[in-house]
């Protein structure tokens, strides 16, 4: 999903998280490096998506042009970790949003709240209306690979667009969810085109990342409630739908995204302050490049 890789379950009509690993395969060291991979891609505008389907790929978990289940539970859960790390981070920001809810004087923080809830309404609608396509790309580790060259690309615009002085607006927070919803697609990274759609609509930079970070929390939080409510429905019950979800493969990964999660978050702040975030692009061009060519080969 970059962050928000969802999409419509054919059989719940719910939206949830994408993730491609089989729970019986899995092993509580490939669970740590696929956590460490989320927790440094979600946060830096690399895509966290599209560098966990290609370490799929590598690991063995995925074979090119193979057929696989998704389990629904490992990503979101990882997801949850990558979600402490943005909680951690921007508690300051967060606690004031709950203020808001009860003192009369904190208008802007209100509308920050009702931002927030705009932004996630695009990447909505896109996985509503474009399910089978997005369902597909994880697929094909070439077009991820190609992907992450347009990423790349995506991370020039903070250089010719230095943004403007204003906050989060109606304007912005269209924008930039137009930007998370095309980071629906892996290697689209979320945090680089949400970001650059808000300099692009005149937000300044520090306040575009902020609000950039702060727009994974309605996501994760839905996609955890929406993922929960199907593994209740398949266990039959509250206690065993945790049992799938918690395994200690799962927290061991999330753990891991969680503590590199909030490193990455203060270095991709630190970029944005400096306005050096187009840093990331040469990496994501030798990524793209280097995946296009070797999975070209072994398909």
């Amino acid at each position: 999903m970059g962050f928000l890789s969802i999409h419509l379950m054919s059989g719940g009509e719910s939206i949830v998280f994408v993730t491609t690993l089989r729970e019986s395969s899995m092993e509580i060291w490939k669970a740590v490096i696929v956590g460490i991979v989320q927790g440094l891609a979600e946060f830096l505008p690399i895509s966290s998506s599209g560098h966990i389907v290609l370490t799929q790929y590598l690991l063995g978990i995925r074979e090119v042009g193979g057929e696989h289940h998704p389990d629904l539970a490992f990503e979101i859960i990882l997801h949850v970790g990558t979600l402490v790390s943005v909680l951690l981070f921007f508690r300051k920001s967060l606690w004031k949003l709950v203020q808001s809810l009860y003192t009369k004087e904190m208008g802007a923080e209100r509308m920050k709240i009702l931002y927030l809830g705009l932004a996630t309404v695009p990447a909505v609608i896109a996985a509503l209306l474009f399910k089978d396509f997005f369902d597909a790309a994880p697929g094909n580790p070439v077009l991820v690979s190609g992907l992450l060259i347009v990423t790349g690309l995506v991370l020039f615009v903070p250089r010719l667009v230095r943004g403007g002085v204003s906050e989060v607006g109606t304007r912005g927070a269209l924008m930039m969810g137009i930007g998370q919803a095309f980071a629906i697609l892996p290697g689209i990274s979320r945090s680089g085109s949400t970001i650059a759609a808000g300099l692009v609509s005149g937000v300044k930079a520090e306040k575009a990342a902020e609000f950039s970070f702060l727009m994974s929390i309605p996501a994760i939080a839905g996609g955890f409630v929406l993922t929960m409510k199907d593994k209740i429905e398949q266990t039959g019950s509250l206690g065993k739908a945790f049992e799938a979800c918690f395994t200690t493969p799962y927290l061991a990964g999330a753990g891991a995204a969680a503590v590199v999660g909030l490193l990455a978050i203060y270095l991709v702040m630190g970029a944005v302050k400096k306005g050096k975030l187009e840093y990331f692009s040469y990496y994501c061009f030798a990524a793209g490049v280097s995946g296009m060519l070797y999975f070209s080969l072994a398909a």
